[in-house]
Parts: C-alpha cells; sequence; structure tokens
C-alpha cells in the first residue's frame, strides 16, 4: 500500500467511497497478484469501521477483482492464461476503437496532456520509479477513451482493468521499453489525426506487452480453486 494516498474519509457513503479508493490501487497496480488484503488493517488505514471496508471487498470480489480463499484469505487473484487472453483480445478491439475516435477528436490541448503524460512516464522509468510509472501508463490509456467521448467504453475499460491492473504492474518494472515503446507512434498518428494508424499502434503497444505478462502467468504454480462464500467474510 506504500505510494498510494489511502487518507480519512469522511463521506455519507462509506461504502462506495472506499470502494473506488480500492478500484484506483487496483487498476494502478498498488495491489500485486497474490497480495493478502486483510479488511482491519485497510480500515485502521482508512480511518473507519470495518463494515464499509467488507462491503466494498464483497463487491470486488463480485467483479472478479479479488479472490476469497477462505473467510479470511482475501487475495488479488493471479489470472490465469486463458482468462488473460481473453481481455488481451477485448482490449485489442476495445482500446483500438477508442484510440482511433480518440486521434479524430484530439484537441491540441488534448495532445498536449497526452505527450507531457509520455513524458512523464520516461522520467519515472529513467529515476527507477516504477510505481509512478505503471500509474501513468493506466491514465494513458484511460485519458484516450476520456478524449474519444466514450464513457460507456470507458466503463468498460475499468472493469477490465481492475483485474489486469495487478498483473501489468508486477511486470512493468522488469519489462523494460516494451510497455511504452508503442505509446510513441501512437502519439504520432494522433497528432497527424489518423484514426486507423492510432488504433493500429495502441494494438500492438497491448500484444507487445503480453510477451512479459504470459511469461509471469506461465511462471506461477497452479493455485487451488478460491472459495466464493461472500456471506461468511469477516474481518
Amino acid at each position: 500500500m506504500s505510494g498510494f494516498d489511502l487518507s480519512l474519509l469522511e463521506h455519507d457513503n462509506l461504502g462506495s467511497t472506499i470502494y473506488q479508493k480500492l478500484c484506483e490501487a487496483l487498476m494502478r497496480g498498488v495491489f500485486k497478484p497474490n497480495d493478502r488484503l486483510k479488511i482491519r488493517d485497510l480500515a485502521e488505514r482508512l480511518g473507519t469501521s470495518v463494515t464499509p471496508v467488507r462491503d466494498a471487498i464483497l463487491r470486488l470480489v463480485q467483479d472478479q477483482a479479488l479472490v476469497l480463499r477462505s473467510p479470511r484469505d482475501i487475495r488479488v487473484p493471479m489470472l490465469t492464461r486463458a482468462a488473460y487472453l481473453e481481455i488481451r483480445d477485448i482490449r485489442v478491439n476495445l482500446e483500438g476503437l477508442a484510440a482511433a475516435r480518440a486521434a479524430e477528436r484530439a484537441t491540441p490541448t488534448q495532445i498536449e496532456q497526452l505527450e507531457a503524460l509520455l513524458t512523464h512516464n520516461e522520467d519515472a522509468m529513467a529515476a527507477g520509479n516504477t510505481a509512478l510509472a505503471t500509474e501513468l501508463n493506466q491514465i494513458f490509456h484511460f485519458r484516450l477513451a476520456e478524449i474519444a467521448d466514450m464513457p460507456v467504453l470507458g466503463d468498460i475499460l475499468r472493469r477490465l482493468w481492475l483485474q489486469m491492473g495487478p498483473l501489468i504492474a508486477d511486470v512493468y518494472g522488469g519489462a523494460g521499453r516494451t510497455m511504452i515503446d508503442h505509446h510513441y507512434p501512437l502519439m504520432d498518428a494522433i497528432r497527424r489525426h489518423d484514426g486507423p494508424a492510432a488504433a493500429r499502434a495502441i494494438q500492438d503497444d497491448i500484444q507487445l506487452a503480453s510477451g512479459p505478462i504470459l511469461e509471469r502467468i506461465d511462471a506461477e504454480r497452479p493455485e487451488a480453486q478460491p472459495q466464493t462464500q461472500p456471506e461468511t467474510l469477516v474481518s
């Protein structure tokens, strides 16, 4: 949880607020595959009772972003090869669509914002700040859907990145240029407002990154199937 601000929450709907906080943490790779989450520890860090944290955890179990191995063993799952490949293929199509639309619609200001994200990502990688680089990578991908003005597609991508974020973060630091190189032809296409070229660039980016991700998945020992009894969840 280091490097992620889980400050005191004072909102009426604590369950929803905590859920959103944990979603952000998962998408940005604050948690890694096989990390164990403890409800009481999270509640203490959030400055709240265990009940809203438990509610948020249950929602994430339903989202398949967390697994319940036992009532006291809540973990970030390691995707299977089949699950990853399915998500990758969906991302190739959806993010390709978002990139194409973004290239057609991007304003000069939005292009500058994307360029700034890419520059900051490079700086973070050069400084060895993998956590920040991973976060900036996620923001870059999501910004394409925002520029495309496709909120439904953006919501779908959030659900996919809930499952993908921890795995991407787990390999990001060791994957080197693989995770960022295709962002440059993407930016070239966006500057030209070339939708098809932008789609190809983001699709190449996702496909190329699948190499180190699949290696990480294949290196994982098969785990026992998780139990799914959220009604018995305890802190």
